[in-house]
């Protein structure tokens, strides 16, 4: 009477599902971890970064204290020049001054032994 239906597989059905959801499972666990080698590759650069930049901060801050103690034997030998310039400055004065008596006590002398002698 009525025509017959076809009959569904369900276990076939419930197969393909099952086969679907492992393999969509499988894809999930390497995708992962992938992620987790890579989450470990970048903690791992991101620690060498990281003790790079605390080397380089040793080496900034030791570069600092070095030019710190430049700048300070700079104005040392600044001071020391300043005070040889006016010790020259000085010891100019001093000589012309000395210059300048021996041309008067010679001036005096051929005075005193040309004209009055």
């Amino acid at each position: 009477m009525f025509p017959r239906r076809p009959t569904y597989n369900w276990d076939a059905h419930n197969r393909q599902v099952v086969l679907e959801g492992t393999q969509a499972l499988e894809r999930t666990s390497e995708s992962i971890a992938r992620s987790h080698q890579i989450a470990i590759e970048t903690e791992n650069i991101g620690t060498e970064v990281v003790n790079e930049l605390g080397e380089q901060r040793e080496t900034l801050l030791h570069t600092r204290d070095r030019l710190e103690e430049a700048n300070s034997q700079l104005d040392n030998a600044k001071s020391l020049i300043t005070k040889m310039g006016r010790n020259v400055l000085y010891n100019k004065i001093i000589l012309i001054v000395i210059i300048l008596l021996e041309t008067i006590i010679l001036g005096a002398l051929s005075y005193i032994r040309f004209f009055k002698g």
